[in-house]
């Protein structure tokens, strides 16, 4: 029964679970392992691509491994938290996780390695959309939901950035496989917290047939997706494969709407999406995370390569946007939400973080890290952080509890798809921008001296032309959301519903049942 019935009928209303802030310590911690882990194996790759004898051409499927299990079974690991129930899913979640992390570092050989990423994929795919799923059914007063994922968007946006810290901590001092068995006590902590702490409200699983065809389509439609991208950073965009899974994937996904549109018990029910407020997040958080992953990549080699920094002085040099994400997220975007609508955090935030990126288009060999590297990060830092904790609490706001699971996967796809188009795209642009310029130059260096300089120089230059499009992409983002968001604040005007059980005011906006 939900909030308003319960009133409506003169029953007390349900109370709040009195350990939601306990579980939400545990929740948080299983997002920043998922996260973390995105970033810290980067900075472990070279050395375990050496102890392991992998090829350079296959390197890459240290990450894309992961990747393709990941962003392919979201919507499916969305559904079974939803059938399951998000607690049980949560906790399987963290188990499965942490094994594959202790395979992962005890690999002998690429095959292990590889097989160890992607079950990390299979499982983290479970736990993602849960975890934000919990939260959804847990927090539903305004004030409280905001505090809630202020802390949840800081840890989703800055914990990319404490991966690289850590990680240059743990490759420089340790060995690379801690990069993966200091996933283990995260888990553990997690799952134990979670097991005895959360306690989900009953009454919002889906326990309708599993859509077969739904997850066999959309599955193989966001492998084909995602491996097409990572495939288009190797092999090139004209790569006869390339174009191959992009087709595929199209027509996969297209046939996957279709599906959904008719059958009784769809995997993602269409008014998840269609929604306009929901919509207008998934799209603008997408794009937003293809500007920034790329950058990650980009500063991480600018500073240890053009600058000859180690991997743990990369890390803290990443610390200012981890500040600014935190500041952003829990200060200002919590601050304000329940006093401003959605679309005044997100739009401005996507702005001022398209500022910060703008300021590293000057980047040279010699920028001082301190006149411009320090600024540009805060500001990006800032501006995410204020974008992202509104963005994820209104990409659940208004879902019935049964849908929560899956409209949690959506923020996770956009994510990942985000990163694996960001990581390509950004990439290519680059990598062109930096052979047209040894082209050009290479001729008049005639010393070794002056040819590495061209080298650096075109490198960089390679960065900036790509960082321009990445500026251009968060203005992008900027625009969907003032745009396509138009939810008032919470508590003052209805969010526009399409779809059954939607409609309702943001004051209720995720119907509570009692215990």
């Amino acid at each position: 029964m939900s909030e308003t019935a319960s009133k409506a009928l003169g029953a007390p209303a349900a109370s709040p679970d009195a350990g939601r802030w306990k579980a939400l310590v545990f929740i948080a911690l299983a997002q920043l392992m998922v996260v973390l882990d995105a970033t810290i194996v980067n900075i472990a790759l070279p050395s375990a691509q050496q102890d392991l004898g992998i090829s350079d051409g296959n390197r890459q499927w240290v990450v894309t491994a992961y990747a393709l299990a990941f962003g392919g079974l979201l919507l499916f690991g969305g559904r079974i938290a939803d059938l399951w129930g998000r607690k049980k899913a949560f906790v399987v979640g963290l188990g499965g996780f942490a094994v594959a992390s202790a395979l992962g570092g005890a690999a002998t050989n690429e095959a292990m390695m590889f097989g160890a990423r992607a079950l990390q994929g299979v499982f983290g795919a479970l736990l993602a959309p849960a975890a934000l799923s919990l939260l959804a059914v847990m927090f539903t007063d305004a004030k409280e939901r905001a505090k809630a994922f202020g802390i949840y968007g800081a840890i989703a946006g800055g914990g990319g950035a404490v991966g690289l810290i850590l990680g240059g901590f743990l490759t420089e001092y340790l060995d690379w496989r801690w990069t993966f068995f200091v996933n283990i006590p995260f888990a553990i902590v997690a799952a134990a917290g979670a097991y005895f702490v959360i306690r989900e409200p009953e009454g919002g699983r889906n326990r309708s047939p599993l859509d077969i065809p739904g997850v066999v389509l959309s599955t193989l439609g966001l492998v084909a997706l995602v491996y097409g991208f990572t495939r288009a950073e190797s092999e090139g965009w004209s790569d006869s494969v390339t174009i191959g899974m992009f087709v595929a994937s199209a027509v996969l996904l297209a046939t996957f709407v279709i599906v959904e549109s008719r059958v009784k018990a769809p995997l993602l029910p269409l008014r998840v999406i269609t929604e306009r407020n929901r919509g207008g997040v998934y799209l603008s958080l997408g794009l937003a995370i293809i500007a920034m992953f790329g950058l990650f990549l980009f500063l991480t080699y600018y500073l240890q390569i053009v600058k000859g920094y180690s991997p743990v002085k990369t890390g803290f040099a990443f610390l200012p946007m981890i500040v600014g994400m935190i500041t952003g997220s829990t200060q200002i975007g919590t601050r304000l939400m329940t006093r401003v609508a959605p679309r005044l955090l997100m739009g401005p935030g996507f702005l001022v973080a398209a500022l910060g990126m703008l300021l590293l288009t000057r980047l040279e060999i010699g920028s001082s890290y301190a006149a411009l590297l320090l600024p540009a990060m805060l500001l990006l830092g800032l501006g995410m952080g204020t974008a992202f904790m509104p963005a994820m609490s209104l990409s659940t706001q208004g879902v019935e509890p049964r849908d929560s699971g899956v409209a949690s996967a959506m923020v996770n796809t956009s994510q990942q798809v985000g990163g694996a188009i960001g990581t390509a795209l950004l990439n290519t642009i680059a990598a062109s921008a930096t052979t047209a310029y040894v082209a050009d130059h290479i001729a008049g260096a005639t010393s070794r001296s002056q040819q590495q300089l061209v080298q650096l120089e075109a490198m960089v230059e390679g960065y900036t032309s790509a960082i321009w499009f990445a500026v251009g992409i968060l203005v992008v983002a900027a625009a969907i959301a003032l745009t396509f968001v138009n939810a008032g604040r919470p508590g003052s005007t209805p969010v526009t519903g399409s779809g059954s059980g939607e409609g309702v005011a943001d004051e209720v906006q995720i119907p509570v049942v009692a215990h």
